[in-house]
């Protein structure tokens, strides 16, 4: 079938608890992901993705939201310190549930199939695709507009430049796991150059005295509790990334080991650095100037670079690239796990013989990402990502306190404080009913009716298992022609 089969037994009260599955190579020499990522790539892949356009952009809004200097950077530091604990819970999911896959996979562990088939149905058709697809523009824009000065780049150019960039990130990703860690690496290493760099420059402001900035740093702080939210959304769109490694476990040298330890390494740099560049824009500008910026970063150049200010714009296509590139990586194996547990079409769950890349769920990936570049109408659904988000970041979190209060016997090789999944979830549940209290909007509505628009597809393809006999047949002809062969898990 085209559809891969289940077992419909609980997982979390089977005898291998979190490792049931069909082999589907018995007898055969078994073909999986190789475990190639190891604790530099692991911390290069969680701050690679972090870093992208966000720090360049989102500092003007969150002050815009928030009314005032001080306040702003409570903010960011609020952020960094949520992005933490939510990363230090996922490690501990992570070494309780050792495979690849996400929020899907715990999801599918603990609640069952059909919460997991939602979050994998809005996550593979729409949040991972429109995120990469916004990435990409944001890097085609900063990459082109050198070739454009003095008027806005025609968007035709940044479409191509964008669709350009995914299609380099494929064959990237497609050929060799090994390569797309080298990518990931050598521009996380530029784009950490990049913000020290800005932070230095800040310093050297500091020391010649521009603290205008930082006077009465509080007066006028914006106190609403939806004002507040949507602040920590644009602040939270800037740390987006945070818990990419666990997508990738099957793929980690001692996962057990290298997963903490790269979260702990990962997030207080980014979390140091964003603060250090929030500080340093405010030394270069007044607030009144920052807010009037279209792009933070660039109005930095032009008052501390000058003539080197192009220096900038490159740093921020760097960036971006680096972090579109995380993004693909992760979003491919999410689409891949998918399939492998039988909630996706089963040719995305295989890999390439010769290359071990899932090379199928890669080109989908890629080719809903392209779609959504094309036609340009994603804007909307990117703003609403974080509430996507956060809403599954709740439930993933909640099925970790589960786990932590009825099965606290299950092996793990580290263990979080209850405390630090209790206020995640206190602040997911925050940030997904403030801004509906505070400014109900119809997009939201959208959003919701989209995850459930899922069980017209769950019930009949998974549920019941209906599949046409021609997906069969498309099935074998796409294997033959991407060379890919089914694969197990790792089950050690």
């Amino acid at each position: 079938s085209t559809m891969r089969e289940r077992k419909t037994t609980d997982p979390l009260h089977s005898a291998d608890p979190l490792h049931s599955s069909t082999d589907v190579s018995e007898g055969k020499e078994k073909l999986r992901l190789k475990r190639e990522v190891g604790l530099i790539s692991g911390v290069s892949l969680i701050a690679g993705t972090m870093i992208g356009s966000g720090i360049f952009m989102s500092p003007e809004w969150v002050l815009h939201h928030m009314g005032n200097p001080a306040s702003s950077l409570l903010i960011w530091a609020a952020c960094g310190l949520l992005a933490m604990f939510g990363a230090l819970s996922y490690a501990e999911l992570g070494t309780i549930i050792k495979e690849s896959g996400g929020e899907y996979i715990y999801i599918l562990r603990i609640f069952g199939s059909f919460p997991a088939f939602l979050f994998a149905y809005t996550s593979v058709i729409l949040v991972r695709p429109a995120g990469l697809a916004a990435v990409c523009l944001s890097f085609a824009e900063y990459a082109i507009a050198p070739f454009y000065p003095g008027c806005s780049s025609p968007q035709v150019a940044i479409k191509c430049t964008a669709a350009a960039c995914i299609l380099i990130l494929t064959i990237i990703n497609c050929l060799n796991v090994r390569l797309a860690t080298s990518v990931m690496n050598i521009f996380t290493a530029a784009k950490l150059l990049a913000l020290l760099m800005i932070v230095v420059g800040g310093l050297v402001l500091l020391a010649n005295g521009k603290t205008q900035s930082f006077q009465n740093g509080f007066q006028g702080t914006t106190a609403g509790i939806g004002t507040v939210g949507v602040a920590f959304y644009q602040g939270l769109w800037s740390y987006d990334g945070w818990n990419n490694l666990n997508y990738v476990t099957e793929e980690l040298k001692k996962p057990e080991v290298t997963l903490p330890r790269a979260v702990m390494i990962a997030i207080p740099l980014v979390t140091c650095l964003y603060l250090l560049v929030n500080v340093s824009y405010l030394a270069a500008m007044s607030p009144s100037e920052l807010l009037s910026s279209g792009a933070v970063a660039v109005t930095w150049g032009d008052k501390v670079l000058g003539s080197w200010a192009w220096l900038i714009s490159l740093s921020v296509a760097l960036s971006t690239f680096g972090s579109s590139n995380g993004t693909f990586f992760s979003g491919g194996r999410m689409c891949y796990i998918a399939a492998r547990e039988g909630h996706m079409p089963d040719i995305l769950s295989m890999a390439h013989v010769r290359c071990l890349t899932p090379s199928p769920a890669l080109l989908f990936t890629s080719a809903m990402s392209l779609i959504m570049i094309l036609s340009g109408n994603f804007t909307s659904i990117v703003n609403f990502f974080s509430f996507m988000a956060w809403l599954f970041y709740g439930m993933t979190i909640s099925g970790l306190l589960y786990l932590k209060i009825k099965k606290p016997e299950l092996p793990r090789s580290y263990k979080v404080p209850i405390i630090i999944p209790i206020i995640v979830l206190m602040a997911a549940v925050y940030l997904v009913l403030a801004p509906i209290i505070d400014q109900p909007q119809m997009e939201i509505l959208y959003i919701i009716l989209f995850i459930f628009s899922g069980i017209i597809f769950y019930f009949p393809l998974v549920h019941f298992k209906y599949h046409p006999r021609f997906l069969r047949r498309v099935t074998l002809h796409l294997q033959l022609l991407l060379e890919v062969a089914p694969t197990t898990r790792d089950e050690n």
